[in-house]
């Protein structure tokens, strides 16, 4: 019979190492994407979803969008472009699209 107490500390601490593990809404606060994306409606920028319903099956995407979000981009979604955010460091923007891309 499996000791749960091991198995909890393992999942707890795969949990822990695993980068995807923080992406999550308090991280797209944190790092103020809200303020031009929201998760179902368009704002200033597209919505999460939109992104990842366009983006969901390109293999190249995460790369590709986790650069965009780091040094900014246009004319994907209309004529506004997403300024870039260099104070997203690129783990974290790499976490924040693999978690927009599973919306």
């Amino acid at each position: 019979m499996p000791d749960f107490r091991q198995l909890a500390t393992a999942l707890f601490a795969a949990l822990l190492t695993s980068s995807s593990a923080f992406a999550s809404p308090e991280l797209a606060r944190s790092k103020n994407c809200v303020a031009c994306h929201h998760a179902e409606r368009k704002m200033i920028g597209p919505a999460f979803k939109a992104v990842a319903e366009r983006y969901g099956k390109d293999e190249a995407a995460i790369k590709t969008l986790s650069e965009r979000v780091v040094k900014g981009g246009g004319g994907n979604w209309g004529q506004t472009p997403m300024p870039p955010q260099p104070s997203v460091s690129p783990e974290d923007a790499e976490s924040l699209v693999k978690w927009i891309l599973a919306q």
